[in-house]
């Protein structure tokens, strides 16, 4: 499959098998993240593979949308590394990094065979606090990671993408 029939055969899964992702396969999935381009290469984006039964009953209380998911990875934006545009003060790259390696991670998951979900329904704080992570570091989302169980389908939105010209402009 090509980048393009990736990109429009890939939705949310939103239910998945009860069936592990093997280290070996979730290593792959996580190294395309390792490699994602970020400001001046500073790689701010810390990655929390979350598995053992306590945690994952803990992501399960902080929000509704891990969706029966046996591993849920957490993307933080480690502040102290993230790169400040010099040009403008409160600008950082931080949070966009972490996105684009997240995306990465998302669609290297789907060439697998693995269905991911972006989510950031829940309270960042809380998140932050129940993992004890540490003060430099901000939660950015949760992604469920696992294969899509045999009923699981993309929602009708995902069928009702805006025209191109309602979304970009040439200027």
């Amino acid at each position: 499959m090509n980048f393009t029939e990736l990109a429009q055969n890939r939705y949310s899964v939103r239910k998945f098998k009860d069936e592990i992702v093997s280290r070996v396969t979730l290593e792959e999935i996580l190294m395309t993240g390792n490699v994602a381009p970020t400001g001046c290469n500073y790689q701010p984006q810390r990655i929390y593979v979350i598995e053992s039964e306590e945690n994952i009953k803990k992501i399960n209380e902080i929000s509704r949308c891990i969706f029966g998911a046996k591993t849920v990875l957490l993307f933080t934006c480690n502040t102290d590394e993230e790169w400040k545009n010099p040009l403008e003060k409160g600008i950082h790259s931080g949070i966009q990094d972490v996105s684009i390696v997240a995306t990465h991670i998302m669609l290297s998951a789907w060439e697998h065979g693995v269905g991911s979900c972006w989510v950031n329904y829940f309270s960042p704080s809380r998140l932050e606090k129940e993992m004890n992570l540490p003060a430099n570091e901000k939660a950015v989302l949760l992604m469920p990671i696992g294969y899509p169980a045999e009923d699981s389908k993309p929602l009708d939105m995902h069928e009702k993408c805006k025209k191109l010209s309602e979304t970009v402009n040439f200027i």
